[in-house]
């Protein structure tokens, strides 16, 4: 039963409702489902959905192998182009990318489920132990890795394959990014992240190092000195702040810092929840944070954005997610002070805002809304530290067509870097190429050499 009491408070629910509330999202197809709903592709030739994927999974060939009974070689189709398969078939927005431009949807408005579809095979080759991929004969180049989240994981993954052998750096405790401490847990259970994880590693080859942190621990100079290559797929590690009056008070919370928390906490009845919850944002993170807080038993979930719906960075089906589990979004409302009592926060007044030759500003109307936690979800931003001499551009790492910074012998890719779309799948594509072209730069320095000597 819920529990009601006003402020912060854990267990507000039953154990059997929070083991309900945190399943699995979307569950997995049976063998029986997974032929069903792969008989209802068409086959295209070029079809759409591969150019709407930005890893350019061969999607047709990967659901024919399924339709013929071929899990593991429908698995190692994805895996070809997505090594994250298992964990993109969960999180990434299918309906927005493959699922979209799907055939189906003119004639019957129900696109063939792709991600789930997905999902089934990389399972399967997850779940057996099936290692499609060995480390390559041995180069002698060693190449270095910052961050152990997808981009980063992609391009180890890629350069293994090549021979070369590679360091991954990450300050976190786990390897895997946001995809371990950033997405909502009822879309990764059990342990799925860090299963992914040792599936890659896997291949032999990579080194994991947690704990460090460039500029920090180490500067991009000591790793130019130590490896052949390096490759910076740190992600965005600060978030944007929350800049009014009574920001700092207790109760308001970063919301990616509480999704990380509400994964890594080994149950979910130990996680406090506000009783009135406001969240202040309109991406991916912000619904997350909202729709989590309601399944922890809170009563009252308020989403706040400062414009239209048409502008949430949020999908419509993600949208629809939360309204679904009660959570009110609320639109044209920008926070303006957070009030308290007895030094906790207890409301957030905002204005109405409204668009006036196509730029936001406030009426100078407002709202109060009562809130025992807030949670801020306005973004993420690149941490400065230790990318002394990169170019950057837009609050992002410079970067050429095929992931080169403006220092030599260095790449980036993913969030962190131009051209980065705040997507797992995005991510793995930038950093799978970059990989190639590090592979291509490290045989023809080779080359050199040799043809010298």
């Amino acid at each position: 039963m819920r529990r009601l009491e006003p402020g912060l408070k854990a267990g507000r629910l039953d154990a059997a409702d929070y083991a309900r509330n945190f399943s699995d999202l979307h569950p997995p197809l049976g063998d029986h489902e997974a032929l069903v709903a792969s008989d209802r592709c068409y086959f295209c030739y070029d079809a759409p959905c591969m150019t709407a994927c930005p890893t350019s999974i061969d999607i047709p060939l990967f659901i024919r192998q399924i339709s013929t009974g071929n899990p593991l070689g429908s698995a190692k189709t994805i895996f070809d182009q997505n090594i994250l398969g298992g964990m993109c078939a969960r999180v990434c927005p299918t309906e927005q990318l493959c699922e979209e431009v799907c055939v189906r949807n003119t004639a019957e408005e129900r696109p063939v489920e792709i991600g789930r579809l997905q999902r089934y095979a990389t399972d399967v080759a997850i779940g057996e132990g099936r290692q499609f991929y060995t480390a390559g004969p041995e180069t002698g180049k060693r190449v270095a890795v910052v961050g152990a989240g997808p981009a980063g994981l992609a391009c180890a993954h890629r350069l293994a394959m090549a021979g070369h052998f590679v360091t991954i750096y990450d300050h976190r405790e786990k390897a895997g990014g946001l995809n371990e401490y950033g997405i909502a847990a009822y879309k990764t259970t059990n342990d799925f992240a860090q299963r992914e994880v040792d599936y890659i590693l896997s291949i032999g080859n990579i080194d994991v190092v947690n704990g460090e942190m460039l500029g920090r621990d180490f500067t991009l100079p000591d790793l130019q000195a130590k490896f052949d290559a390096v490759f910076l797929g740190a992600g965005l590690g600060n978030v944007n702040a929350l800049n009014i009056p009574g920001a700092q008070i207790n109760g308001v919370v970063d919301a990616v810092e509480f999704i990380a928390n509400l994964r890594e906490a080994n149950d979910k009845a130990d996680v406090p929840v506000g009783r009135d919850v406001v969240v202040i944002g309109g991406g991916m993170t912000a619904i997350d944070a909202a729709v989590q807080c309601k399944l922890l038993g809170a009563e009252n979930v308020t989403i706040c954005y400062r414009r239209g719906k048409e502008h949430m960075n949020a999908s419509e089906f993600e949208q629809d997610l939360a309204a679904s589990k009660g959570v009110h979004i609320r639109h044209w409302l920008q926070p303006k002070e957070v009030a308290h009592h007895h030094g906790h926060c207890s409301a957030i007044t905002f204005e109405y805002t409204h668009l006036e030759n196509g730029v936001m500003k406030g009426t100078g109307h407002t709202a109060e809304i009562k809130a025992d936690q807030i949670l801020v979800a306005i973004g993420q931003k690149l941490d400065p530290l230790g990318l002394e001499g990169l170019r950057l551009e837009g609050g992002k790492i410079a970067i050429d067509g095929e992931g080169r910074t403006s220092i030599p012998g260095v790449w980036a890719g993913g969030d962190c870097a131009t051209g980065g779309k705040d997507l797992t799948v995005s991510a793995v594509a930038m950093g799978r190429d970059a990989a190639e072209s590090i592979n291509r730069s490290l045989a023809a320095s080779a080359a050199g050499v040799t043809a010298v000597a």
